[in-house]
């Protein structure tokens, strides 16, 4: 395997990774988009044959309570047992990301402040294409139900007997999800966005997907919120020749598992880039000059997933700005992290970490501003409302104003 530097191409290739920039994707999922606006209920039924090969009366894309209880008949006690224990993990983590309402006295007479709301209504986004993403249940629905949302819908590919993997309504069901509906890939997004006769539209869209799903959440975002434009999985590896060889070839291996998984090792020690070259069949090795150098390219990828498997690894942290998550030390591979630490494992790729976090709390509630003047805070004020509504030309604005005074 080719070791990269830091000037070649093909770093910056890396860097410039956009999955869902395909016209012929974008084209064939707007027409979907569109017809399920149009058409509703007839349109999501027709995708649902055409694409998941399955017919579904509309009376039946809803999941039943049946349906539910005999779930319960298929699945393993045990996993019940530790499925507690990991949404413990994760309530945890996520109700301290809850933010507290605040104000300031601003000045005598005046006081600011913000207070949160949660959104009203959530889709989630269940793939269960390759195989049933389990995990990507309690993942999403755990952080909006701490954050109060009122109402969970969760949308999932029905299976070729046109029914929904029992783990998954097993976590939805435990979560107290409000809906389960049969539907998936970019006909799912659009009914969840604009609604249906069956289908309820919904405030905020999450859950990661394929091409499909992710050029159909950009196309709705808009008239819906989103959490953001998901890739395939991706994780950067920090290590040097301190770092235990068999770790790193095991979690790039891991990476490789995923459908159009990309794994990174980034490097200072061009001995170990040279043993690792013969070891990897996958992937990318970048050799760095130095440590300031190796979080310098970390950064330009913004990796979905980094860790970092040196020693004194808080030095590198220091200077990380763009990753999804950071998994600091020998023992904590990205599985601990996609199943059971805590943290969402809905996280942003494709380099977007540049400027997307990965999904929280936070993620569900809506900031408002809270604005308070006395007559007396107001009237001092006079001279820059005059001036500004006379650049700006809104004279309205000023009468306004000056009606408070009359």
């Amino acid at each position: 395997m080719r070791i990269l530097r830091l000037s070649s191409k093909e770093i910056q290739n890396l860097c410039d990774r956009y999955y869902w920039n395909k016209k012929r994707v974008t084209e064939k999922v707007r027409r979907v988009v569109d017809d399920i606006r149009e058409d509703g209920d007839a349109a999501l039924l027709k995708y649902t044959r055409r694409f998941d090969k399955v017919k579904i009366p509309a009376k039946d894309l809803k999941v039943s309570a049946n349906e539910i209880n005999a779930a319960y008949q298929n699945i393993d006690t045990g996993f019940i047992d530790d499925l507690k224990s990991v949404i413990a993990n994760i309530e945890k983590f996520h109700r301290r990301q809850l933010p507290k309402p605040w104000r300031m006295k601003k000045s005598e007479g005046v006081q600011v402040g913000e207070i949160f709301r949660p959104i009203d209504s959530v889709g989630v986004y269940v793939p269960a294409g390759t195989a049933p993403l389990v995990s990507s249940v309690y993942m999403s629905v755990l952080p909006a139900r701490i954050a109060g949302v009122k109402k969970i819908v969760l949308a999932t590919p029905p299976n070729k007997f046109g029914g929904v993997d029992p783990h998954i309504l097993a976590v939805a069901n435990l979560l107290n999800v409000d809906e389960v509906y049969k539907m998936g890939g970019a006909q799912a997004i659009a009914a969840l966005a604009f609604g249906t006769e069956t289908v309820p539209k919904v405030d905020k869209i999450v859950g990661p997907g394929n091409d499909y799903v992710t050029e159909a959440k950009r196309q709705v975002f808009g008239y819906v919120d989103i959490d953001m434009l998901a890739g395939p999985s991706e994780v950067a590896i920090l290590a040097n020749q301190f770092s235990d060889k068999n770790y790193v070839l095991q979690d790039m291996q891991a990476q490789a598992e995923h459908l159009k998984g990309m794994a990174i090792l980034v490097t200072t020690s061009k001995k170990f880039a040279k043993a690792m070259s013969k070891e990897m069949k996958k992937g990318y090795i970048v050799l760095a000059k130095n440590l300031d150098q190796a979080a310098e390219i970390i950064n330009r990828i913004a990796p979905e997933h980094l860790e970092i498997l040196i020693k004194s690894p808080s030095r590198v942290i220091k200077k990380i700005n763009n990753a999804g998550a950071i998994f600091v030390g020998p023992y904590s591979p990205v599985c601990v992290g996609d199943y059971v630490a805590g943290p969402s494992h809905v996280l942003p790729t494709g380099g977007t970490a540049r400027f997307f976090s990965g999904l929280g709390v936070r993620s569900f509630l809506k900031g408002m501003h809270t604005i308070t003047y006395s007559k007396k805070a107001l009237e001092k004020e006079k001279t820059a409302i005059e001036r500004m509504t006379k650049i700006e030309g809104l004279v309205k604005h000023l009468e306004s104003y000056k009606a408070r005074f009359l």
